[in-house]
């Protein structure tokens, strides 16, 4: 069983948009340059994500993407749904194809875990994430690092570089 990069790079992006929500409407360079995710990619996954009403867009100067509610009313199942992604642990995409056409002995076991899987992550909301200790490190390092590059930036502008 996995989860594709599809699935995870969504639930990145999301994460990023509730933690840094609260400045306004964020961008998709932003996340793109703080998740390292190309820019690209997250264009055709926040397509879908607003199709499924999980984000909104802003347009115009100072524009980009926030949570179309509040990050206590999405979970990450809707996520992983909205950008056509499925955690299914059978070999055949729950089909009746495992072996020879048929369902094999182990069938219902692994699409039982896939509902378990589900279910799970349907109880996992954006809040929830945001609240954990070991997410808001990692944020807490991600702005630091933010941080030091925009120094350096400045520093460069200052003495006359590029």
């Amino acid at each position: 069983m996995r989860l594709t990069t599809k699935g995870r790079y969504a639930v990145t992006a999301m994460l990023d948009l509730a933690l840094h929500g609260e400045k306004g409407p964020i961008s998709l360079s932003d996340i793109a340059q703080r998740q390292d995710i190309s820019l690209s990619y997250l264009e055709q996954l926040f397509s879908k994500l607003r199709q499924a009403e999980l984000v909104s867009s802003v347009r115009g100067p100072g524009g980009g993407y926030r949570l179309a509610r509040g990050s206590d009313d999405i979970h990450v199942a809707e996520i992983i749904d909205a950008v056509n992604e499925s955690v299914d642990a059978t070999n055949c995409g729950r089909g009746s194809g495992c072996a020879s056409g048929e369902k094999c002995l182990t069938h219902h076991l692994w699409s039982d875990l896939s509902d378990q899987i589900h279910v799970f992550l349907s109880g996992i909301s954006l809040s929830g994430l945001v609240a954990r200790a070991d997410v808001q490190q990692v944020a807490q390092r991600q702005h630091e690092k933010e941080l030091a590059a925009q120094d350096i930036e400045q520093k460069i502008e200052i003495i006359g570089g590029p």
